[in-house]
């Protein structure tokens, strides 16, 4: 018994002092591109989740500058505490001029609240009572995505143009929540398409939680690929298997990594990180290191 404890003890201190603290950065592949296009180096920012104290967090964050992106996109739940704000625009402002896509997910607009850690394995979390989940500086982080030159693509779509190539992008606002508006973005892609011309273009898909009717969806009207958070990995997975849950509807083998989505004869790639952070009343990871995903974005000829 004691030795069980004991390793029990282990365990617990591993997935709270030092997991949440491997941040590593994971590289992808994909050939999307035009033929003869310059390759794209994009840096896929998920889940943050940032309180102003994380220290280590910040520095990992300063030093991804040293990737050298050509294109940012964010996937939501940057906020992780009130305060985060001033810390997290120090933390990114190594990035300023660097092109970026990003969406929201809740944590972007409300705080996180003392719940039952346990009792995200429990199903997909659910929205704490109006009062008791305290609003956060949503328009202030927009401001400070919008003042690197990132573009906001919640229910809507947008396109730039990167190393030679249109990067057209279309997203939702957080699924999980039901603030997604798949109406508003069809519409929005087809006001971009009409300004954007024949010209060749690849196009991301951008959602925080990644929920089938999401995904399905993304495939219908065009995405190239998909990026998406929300999942941590599962947070908590046993080691050499699949996320225990994903906090939303996609399987559990999906819930973090390079897969491929399809619908309806269509297959895309599916890009879902296992993010940054976790909540500060849930600060645990196990087998779901944090990360920062490089998709680097290749021409679809050879050479």
């Amino acid at each position: 018994m004691g030795g069980v404890l004991a390793a029990g003890a282990a365990v617990a201190a591993y997935a709270t002092a030092v997991e949440p603290r491997a941040f590593r950065i994971r590289t992808e592949e994909l050939r999307l591109l035009p033929a003869g296009a310059r390759p794209i180096t994009v840096l896929h920012l998920a889940d943050i989740h940032l309180a102003p104290w994380q220290r280590s967090k910040l520095d990992w964050l300063e030093d991804l500058v040293a990737v050298e992106p050509d294109l940012i996109v964010n996937t939501g739940d940057s906020l992780g505490h009130r305060a985060a704000l001033p810390a997290l625009t120090d933390a990114l402002r190594g990035f300023r001029g660097v092109p970026g896509f990003f969406v929201h997910g809740s944590n972007d607009v409300y705080g996180p609240v003392l719940k039952n850690p346990l009792g995200y394995f429990g199903g997909p979390s659910r929205l704490a009572a109006a009062g008791d989940a305290e609003r956060l500086d949503t328009e202030g982080l927009e401001r400070a995505f919008e003042d690197l030159g990132w573009l906001d693509l919640n229910n809507t779509a947008r396109a730039i143009e990167v190393r030679g190539t249109t990067i057209a992008a279309f997203g939702v606002a957080d699924a999980h929540r039901h603030w997604d508006r798949l109406d508003e973005t069809e519409a929005a892609i087809s006001r971009m398409r009409k300004a954007i011309g024949e010209a060749p273009r690849v196009t991301l898909g951008v959602t925080h939680a990644p929920y089938r009717r999401i995904l399905d969806a993304f495939v219908d009207l065009g995405a190239d690929a998909i990026l998406a958070g929300h999942t941590h990995g599962g947070q908590v997975r046993v080691p050499g298997g699949h996320a225990l849950v994903t906090n939303c509807d996609i399987p559990r083998d999906q819930a973090s990594g390079l897969s491929e989505w399809s619908h309806e004869g269509r297959a895309v790639p599916l890009n879902v990180s296992q993010g940054i952070g976790s909540s500060i009343f849930a600060p645990f990871r196990l087998g779901t290191p944090p990360e920062a995903v490089v998709v680097s974005l290749l021409p679809r000829d050879i050479g």
